[in-house]
C-alpha cells in the first residue's frame, strides 16, 4: 500500500505532497472543472509527479451527471470521463473513479442496467491505456454505492472495481467492516476519511485516526483481502482547517504510516512461527 492525500495538480500541490513525506497523490476533477484543460496539462503533470517523485495513484469525476432524464447517456459527460482517463494514460495513473446517477423515470433494474452500459463503454475504452474504471460509493450523482447496486453491476463487469470510502457506509447506517470483508477484493481504490457521529447524527469529518472508524479493523481487513493500492488521505472536516488542519493532516499520516508494511519488508521462514 501507498499513502497519499487528495490535492491538486500544479507544481507546488506536488511538491507540497513529497514535502509531507507522501508517495502518492489523488486527483477529484470534478464536474466544475474543463475536462479537455486537464488533458492538455497532463504532460506537465507526469514531469511535476517525476520531479518529486510522487506517482498518480488514482483520479476521478464527481458530482457529473451522467445519465439524462429519459434514461440515456449525456455525450458531454462521456467525453469528460474519455478526457480524464486519457490524462491518466498519459500521467501513468492506474485507475479513475466515477459514478452513474439515478434516473427517476426508470426503475431500480432499469437504472442497473444502464450503468452497466455506461461503465462498460468506459472499460472498454480504458482497455489498453492501464487505466481501470472504479465506482465510488459516494452518493453524489452515483448510486452504484452499495451491495445492493453492487451485485448486479460488478457481476456482469468482472474488471469494475469500488474506490470505497468507510464514512459514506456510517452516512448510510451500513456497516463498513462487512462491506470490506465482502467486497474487499474488488477494491481499487480507499480513502481514509474519518467521521463523527453523535446521536445517529452526523457531527463531523474529523482527520483520520481522531475519530470513530475501527481503522485498526480496517487495515486488517486490507491486508486479509490483499489490497495494495492507494491509502488517500481525504482532509474534508468544516472544523479542521489552518493551522489545526494542516496539524490534522500530520497526525493521520503518523497514524497510519506504522500500520503500513514497508515494500522492502524482509523476513525469512521460521519454523517456530504459529
Amino acid at each position: 500500500m501507498k499513502l497519499g492525500i487528495i490535492n491538486g495538480w500544479e507544481e507546488g500541490n506536488i511538491k507540497y505532497v513529497s514535502e509531507k513525506g507522501l508517495e502518492a497523490v489523488e486527483f477529484c476533477v470534478n464536474h466544475n472543472y474543463n475536462s479537455a484543460e486537464f488533458l492538455a496539462k497532463a504532460p506537465d503533470i507526469k514531469g511535476y509527479c517525476e520531479k518529486y517523485n510522487v506517482i498518480v495513484g488514482s483520479m476521478g469525476r464527481w458530482g457529473m451527471k451522467r445519465i439524462d432524464d429519459n434514461g440515456e447517456i449525456i455525450p458531454a459527460a462521456l467525453q469528460d470521463d474519455k478526457n480524464i482517463i486519457d490524462g491518466a494514460s498519459i500521467i501513468g495513473c492506474p485507475v479513475f473513479n466515477c459514478g452513474v446517477n439515478y434516473t427517476e423515470s426508470k426503475s431500480f433494474y432499469e437504472n442497473c442496467e444502464i450503468a452497466i452500459k455506461y461503465l462498460k463503454e468506459l472499460i472498454s475504452y480504458a482497455e489498453d491505456k492501464n487505466v481501470k474504471i472504479a465506482v465510488y460509493n459516494c452518493a453524489w450523482e452515483n448510486f452504484v454505492v452499495e451491495p445492493k447496486a453492487w451485485y448486479p453491476v460488478l457481476s456482469a463487469l468482472p474488471t469494475l472495481g469500488i474506490k470505497y470510502d468507510a464514512s459514506h457506509c456510517l452516512s448510510r447506517g451500513g456497516n463498513y467492516l462487512a462491506e470490506i470483508r465482502d467486497w474487499g477484493e474488488r477494491f481499487y481504490h480507499f480513502h481514509l476519511k474519518g467521521a463523527v457521529y453523535i446521536d445517529g447524527e452526523h457531527y463531523d469529518d474529523a482527520p483520520a485516526g481522531l475519530d470513530m472508524i475501527d481503522w485498526k479493523s480496517v487495515m486488517d481487513l486490507l491486508y486479509t483481502k490483499n489490497y495494495d493500492g492507494m491509502l488517500s488521505i481525504e482532509p474534508h472536516s468544516h472544523y479542521w482547517k489552518g493551522k489545526k488542519g494542516q496539524w490534522g493532516i500530520d497526525y493521520t499520516i503518523n497514524y497510519f504510516r506504522p500500520m503500513i508494511m514497508p515494500e522492502d519488508y524482509e523476513y525469512e521462514d521460521n519454523p517456530y512461527m504459529p
